[in-house]
């Protein structure tokens, strides 16, 4: 785990890249960070966290850092103890954490809970949509540090590497970290309710775009040409063919639209 700082002082904010091994875009955005030294009015820690995996290119070593937290000193697995020792570096920080996925080209925000700190960030950040996931939170960073989680973009593309450094900047700037104004947007909140799983097959198949509505009985997906239904309308969710070895993605529900207030507000 690589740990460095701008600003002077204790930081409460932190920026985390290299969750995983094979999303490299949030590391670019750090080293760009570290590379120009912009005057901060708040110091910001930056962490790449699973260093050992983005050597080997591998999404972990072990297990899952982002399904190992809050990990141990003593665990038996690389990414358990790495856990722990980023959890002990996040303490009092809140945390913005970037990712990329093979199934949605668009930004979009992650969150345990409809916070008002998440309301009052994330509708200031370059994102698509905000998706709330405490049902699925355990053994992810939010559930053990206060954090804004976002997908960049298309795994190993330019575009998400372009991406993170303008998330970065744009949650620095929202934070109070560094000078200007961000653009507030009105932004659609989504709660993932469920997994969609995938049996064993030689092919996959996604019939459908993420964050647009499935109708009850519109076929959404297939394995091996057999083709899975939908029993009620749902938002799929990082859905993908071959994202996941064991499910497609995730049904959501549309739970509101963040607003952006007006002037006369």
């Amino acid at each position: 785990m690589r740990v460095a700082q701008i600003g002077s002082g204790t930081p409460e904010i932190a920026v985390v890249a290299g969750v995983h091994g094979d999303e490299p875009c949030g590391v670019r955005a750090v080293e760009r960070l570290l590379d120009e030294r912009p005057t901060v009015k708040r110091p910001v820690k930056l962490i790449v966290a699973n260093e050992e995996a983005l050597e080997r290119q591998v999404r972990f070593v072990d297990e899952d850092l982002n399904r190992a937290f809050p990990g141990s000193p003593d665990a038996q697995t690389h990414e358990g103890r790495l856990a722990a020792e980023l959890v002990a570096e996040l303490d009092g920080c809140l945390t913005f954490s970037m990712h990329s996925t093979q199934s949605h080209a668009d930004p979009f925000a992650i969150v345990n809970g409809v916070s008002e700190t998440a309301k009052e960030i994330v509708p200031q950040l370059p994102v698509s949509a905000m998706v709330e996931t405490s049902n699925f939170a355990e053994g992810r960073l939010f559930s053990a540090v206060d954090t804004v989680e976002v997908e960049c973009g298309l795994q190993g593309s330019e575009t998400a590497a372009q991406n993170a450094d303008r998330l970065t900047r744009a949650f620095l700037t929202a934070v109070g970290a560094l000078p200007g104004d961000t653009v507030r947007r009105d932004l659609p909140v989504y709660r993932l309710t469920d997994v969609i799983r995938k049996g064993q097959a030689d092919t996959y198949e996604v019939f459908v775009d993420n964050f647009t509505e499935v109708e009850a009985g519109d076929p959404f997906a297939a394995a091996d040409g057999n083709e899975q239904v939908a029993d009620e309308a749902f938002y799929p969710v990082l859905m993908s063919p071959n994202g996941y070895r064991n499910v497609f993605g995730y049904a959501a529900e549309k739970l509101e639209v963040l607003e952006t207030p007006t002037a006369a507000d």
